[in-house]
């Protein structure tokens, strides 16, 4: 294994730096045996899948070079902190929803389709919600009543301009258990089928998502996320996919049964989705880690192709530049497809290369 990923180490990793940083990294410039793919969107188009990127919406506005990366590569956006609760509601009744816009419009405009993230999360919440509920202020009546109204607002708003919203994302904690928040303590497990419907009478044409990470390979999560979605099923709550994050690192395996849990959930009649893949390292970054990153990316994409019901597969940011990465794990980073001047790394190319099987 080891002396396998150097030499893919050094058979990436020369291209991808001889790139100057505004080139677009081209099928011709990559390894052989990309088959005449040109870009991301190539990929995308020829395996049938839509191949997306979390969008920082601020850096969208002020950074060209960015932008123009992004409209090249993807055919899909999910906008990383812009339509978070905190995000557009800041104060009570008071929108904010210029950023949310800006990537919705962005994607008019370059062709591409939007994730909505997220509805319901136990994070980036307003503070006036959250001290409402502390101080007793805003009682469970009156909670569920917020709650429906803002899911109302936020997916009208959006109705068929976005493809799939992340209706309730990291519901079930790493001991395989409904998440303690102020949702669950507040209104009960009953919220979930609230919100799923909620969702579609605001857009009935919208997939409806469940999201989390560690379902690659938690099987305590596994089960309960199997379990909850038949229980939301028996109830005819309208849930349409299973959103699998796909936050790796190199020094922990590859979750090797990963297509399996997906055909898992794809056999209960869901839509199935990579939604914020990256693959981060111990810090400094050596052609041997770049080559298991490359790895990792390839096995990811393969995973998801090797299931029918898998329609996109979306990176959480596509830039070292602008990864979440360095800001939560300490001495980690360097996670992202491509580096901080926009040139492609080895696990670029390994997507491209990438085929159903």
């Amino acid at each position: 294994m080891r002396s396998r990923l150097v030499a893919l180490a050094l058979v990436l990793a020369v291209p991808a730096l001889a790139l100057p940083a505004s080139a677009a990294p081209r099928g011709q410039d990559a390894p052989k045996g990309h088959h005449h793919v040109r870009d991301l969107r190539d990929l995308a188009r020829k395996n049938g899948i839509r191949i997306g990127s979390a969008v920082d919406a601020a850096v969208l506005r002020s950074e060209a070079d960015y932008r123009r990366v992004l409209n090249r590569e993807f055919t899909h956006l999910t906008a990383e902190n812009a339509m978070k609760w905190e995000s557009v509601e800041p104060e009570r009744g008071v929108f904010t929803w210029d950023d949310a816009d800006a990537v919705v419009e962005n994607a008019r405009r370059n062709g591409q389709q939007v994730r909505g993230h997220t509805l319901i999360w136990h994070n980036q919440l307003p503070a006036w919600l959250t001290s409402g509920v502390a101080d007793g202020s805003i009682g469970p009546a009156e909670l569920r009543t917020i709650l429906r109204d803002h899911i109302r607002t936020q997916v009208g708003r959006y109705k068929g301009k976005i493809r799939a919203w992340d209706v309730a994302n990291e519901v079930v904690d790493d001991e395989g258990n409904l998440r303690q928040s102020i949702w669950l303590e507040h209104l009960g497990p009953g919220y979930l089928a609230d919100a799923f419907r909620w969702a579609r009478q605001a857009d009935p044409r919208a997939k409806l998502y469940l999201n989390d990470y560690n379902v690659e390979w938690n099987q305590g999560k596994i089960d309960r996320y199997l379990a909850l979605v038949k229980e939301l099923q028996a109830q005819r709550v309208p849930i349409d996919g299973m959103g699998f994050q796909g936050h790796l690192g190199i020094q922990y395996d590859y979750p090797a049964g990963w297509a399996d849990v997906m055909r898992s959930f794809a056999d209960l009649g869901l839509e199935i989705a990579v939604t914020e893949m990256d693959v981060r390292m111990v810090l400094p970054v050596t052609p041997e880690k770049l080559a298991t990153q490359a790895e990792y990316y390839s096995r990811a994409l393969a995973d998801c192709l090797s299931v029918k019901a898998c329609r996109e597969f979306t990176v959480w940011g596509f830039t070292d530049r602008h990864s979440w990465v360095p800001g939560w794990f300490e001495g980690e980073g360097a996670a992202c497809i491509l580096d901080e001047d926009l040139r492609p790394k080895p696990a670029y190319h390994a997507l491209l290369a990438t085929r159903r099987r």
